[in-house]
């Protein structure tokens, strides 16, 4: 990777990349989604459905109407219970995007969060100011599309292939690379007893060009360049 040209900018997801809010996301959904089906979905259920995209996951599950009904609960119960369920900002975290910076790149943020929540994330974590963040609400389509990706390159005045994507899912990684740029897997937040390995064989396909252990991996990684 070091004969390659440096990226011009590090585009990065999220939630369980940057911040855990993984209880959070599934005390919502649970909650908003109860009034709809009858029951409090569990946390299985709804991890089998893949929530890569607010709206769209509760649209998909619900239909139109009462998926959009039930989106609006669920950012309403997103901002009542982030200060007492949120997780906060990876550890780690604030120093590789303070070490990005002050290696002169870019960076922005690519997520399936929507704007509101992103907005009351924002204001309640110290992650600093981004050059480029696109939601959930700038996109017609939810990763894997690279419309969003796409969208924060020309933000960026860039080409995709000058970017780099970090993220911790298989949609990120799958998003990355239909978009033309360079993937990291990020594998911080895969705590559980092989998690992280089984994860990396699971993401083969894309062919991750690089995979990150902890957050200072990133900046290593990206700074060598700089």
């Amino acid at each position: 990777m070091k004969n390659l040209p440096p990226p011009a900018a590090i585009l990065l997801d999220l939630d369980g990349t940057l911040i855990d809010t993984w209880s959070l996301y599934i005390e919502c959904y649970r909650r908003a989604l109860e009034p709809h089906l009858g029951y409090a979905p569990t946390v299985e259920e709804i991890a089998a459905r893949r929530p890569a995209s607010e709206r769209r996951f509760l649209t998909d599950w619900l239909g139109d109407g009462p998926g959009q009904a039930c989106h609006a609960e669920m950012r309403r119960l997103y901002r009542e219970l982030y200060g007492s369920m949120a997780e906060g900002v990876y550890e780690g975290v604030p120093e590789m995007l303070a070490g990005l910076r002050s290696a002169g790149l870019r960076l922005g943020i690519v997520t399936g969060k929507g704007r509101e929540a992103w907005e009351v994330t924002r204001a309640a974590t110290d992650l600093g100011a981004f050059d480029v963040v696109v939601t959930d609400d700038d996109v017609h389509a939810a990763k894997p599309d690279p419309g969003g990706l796409l969208a924060a390159a020309r933000a960026l005045g860039i080409a995709p292939e000058q970017a780099a994507y970090v993220g911790d899912s298989t949609v990120d990684l799958q998003a990355g690379r239909n978009a033309g740029m360079r993937i990291g897997a990020a594998l911080w937040a895969k705590t559980a007893p092989g998690e992280a390995e089984a994860f990396v064989r699971k993401v083969e396909g894309t062919r991750p060009d690089w995979t990150f252990a902890r957050p200072s991996d990133v900046t290593r990684a990206f700074a060598l360049w700089c």
